[in-house]
């Protein structure tokens, strides 16, 4: 088996700082001000379809020691009840909860004193990024790597490939360590060959 190069840089980890932005701003800059306790809300609620950005930014809220509830619209009844009593005694205790789920607090079927509670601090729908912004975070994460990434290959990607961010970035991440194997750059012909060895095996 080929040995990867001992200069392959790990992908680095999410933080709110390496969260491409797009038109998030607003959910951002409520969470940067959470963490510098200047936030108007100790409660804040994200939701939005698969791929917008919640695991980025709960993985990194939870880093940083930051309480967190995922996924809420999968929660049964005894869960719900049990996030219920916990958002009160955070907010008795002036502490502070990161919650996310698919939809709006108000249209998942939650019961309704949980999702009365979710409405009552602040609401963002996060927003996928646009093919501009998906570019710009394939840059940023090839530049980390300390990977050059020509912009043929970024609209390649963005062209005939999967278009949400995971699968994007895992196919970077490969042609990073096949370019370092190979001791060759990445170019297009370089990411067809290794879309093409994927769909062989």
């Amino acid at each position: 088996m080929k040995q990867l190069l001992l200069d392959i840089k790990p992908p680095a980890p999410p933080t709110l700082q390496n969260f491409v932005v797009g038109r998030n701003a607003e959910a951002i800059a409520s969470l940067q001000a959470l963490v510098n306790d200047a936030a108007q809300s100790h409660f804040i609620y994200l939701w939005g379809e698969k791929g917008c950005g919640k695991s980025h930014l709960l993985s990194a809220c939870k880093a940083i020691g930051m309480r967190i509830a995922d996924d809420v619209h999968l929660l049964g009844s005894d869960a719900q009840i049990a996030l219920f009593n916990e958002y009160n005694q955070l907010k008795e205790a002036g502490e502070t909860l990161i919650v996310a789920g698919l939809h709006a607090p108000n249209q998942m079927g939650l019961r309704d004193d949980l999702a009365t509670r979710l409405a009552w601090g602040l609401v963002y729908q996060l927003h996928p990024l646009n093919d501009e912004a998906k570019a710009q975070a394939l840059k940023q994460h090839a530049a980390e790597r300390g990977m050059k990434l020509p912009d043929d290959v970024t609209d390649y990607c963005l062209r005939y490939l999967r278009r949400d961010l995971p699968t994007l970035m895992t196919t970077l991440d490969a042609l990073d360590e096949w370019s370092l194997i190979s001791k060759k750059p990445v170019t297009v012909p370089m990411l067809k060959k290794l879309l093409q060895f994927n769909l062989e095996f």
